[in-house]
């Protein structure tokens, strides 16, 4: 079976501090899997403690399962095209391939993509990136399942950190009070389906859009289109202080997904970051479509991302109707 790099970022944990724990609060049933992060300002407040400036910059990779052949009950369910708002459907006018440069034309892509911070079941302290997305209770962020349970195991701790920048957090770090899957990650963690949201809890009385803005969010969108896709990688040879992006035409996984691939060398603490259609650099405005996921260990140069389909439109749509306090 071909092997996968993981693009996520983790160092053991050797401080004291205690991290808070989630519990799963949502029946198993066909649609998404909901849990709680945390559930009080106290809890919010020891996240928000725990995460130093010294732990934010210790993050480093951490492997994740391997993908495996996609069955037909394995292939994401499309429906109607369907999206959060209309953005600007003006294609990039630099639309040249990229396959991982630093991003420094600003714009609303540079307050909305952050990096998310946990601790895992294992008492690793971990990196991934994500994004904020318009939506109802202006408090969801979209970043890949293996971002909130691995091997299992929910993770602690999750806060978002829009803008990171050498580390600090010039929007704020914002505490997760739930996080959501697809029930296909959390039942068997099938790459196809590496799709999550996280539902963070107002800071200072501001929701995260409020203060750092949103992208638009689409699902079953025609595949093979041009995208732009963004993170913070923090393995070698990037150290996570800067976003990152790549560009160019998608294709489909021959090999054994469903998902979408991109060339793109970003590297681990990358997964979760978006992949925008329709995304104007005048304005730093896309849909998001799909999420940094994984690479296969014998093609570095291609990153790879699950297809927005039902299963993660269901997820994105349980997310925005929760309560984010």
């Amino acid at each position: 079976m071909h092997r996968r790099v993981a693009l996520l970022s983790a160092l053991t944990l050797t401080l004291t501090a205690a991290p808070v724990s989630a519990q799963a609060t949502a029946a198993h049933g066909p649609g998404p899997v909901k849990w709680s992060a945390t559930d009080s300002w106290p809890e919010r407040r020891t996240v928000l403690q725990y995460w130093t400036t010294q732990r934010l910059r210790a993050a480093r990779p951490l492997s994740t399962p391997a993908p495996r052949r996609a069955t037909r009950s394995d292939r994401p369910t499309r429906g109607t095209p369907w999206a959060t708002r209309g953005v600007s459907s003006t294609q990039s006018a630099q639309v040249a391939n990229s396959p991982g440069a630093r991003w420094t034309d600003g714009g609303a892509i540079a307050r909305t993509t952050g990096r998310v911070f946990f601790t895992t079941a294992d008492g690793q302290n971990s990196s991934c990136s994500g994004t904020a997305v318009t939506s109802a209770n202006e408090s969801v962020v979209m970043t890949a399942g293996h971002c909130v349970k691995l091997n299992g195991a929910f993770h602690r701790n999750w806060v978002f950190v829009p803008g990171f920048t050498n580390g600090r957090a010039p929007l704020g770090a914002w505490v997760a009070s739930r996080l959501l899957t697809t029930q296909q990650w959390n039942a068997r963690e099938d790459i196809n389906f590496d799709v999550a949201a996280a539902v963070v809890a107002p800071l200072q009385g501001r929701t995260l859009t409020d203060v750092v803005g949103g992208q638009g969010v689409a699902f079953n969108q025609a595949r093979r289109q041009q995208m732009f896709s963004y993170g913070f990688p923090a393995a070698d040879p990037f150290d996570g202080s800067s976003l990152i992006f790549c560009s160019g035409r998608a294709f489909d996984d021959t090999v054994m997904t469903r998902d979408l691939g991109l060339r793109c060398r970003m590297t681990g603490g990358a997964s979760g970051g978006p992949w925008l259609q329709g995304f104007d650099d005048s304005t730093g405005l896309g849909w998001v479509t799909s999420v940094n996921s994984f690479k296969y260990d014998f093609a570095p140069d291609f990153m790879f991302g699950p297809f927005f389909g039902n299963e993660a439109m269901a997820v994105f749509q349980a997310a925005q109707r929760t309560d984010a306090t």
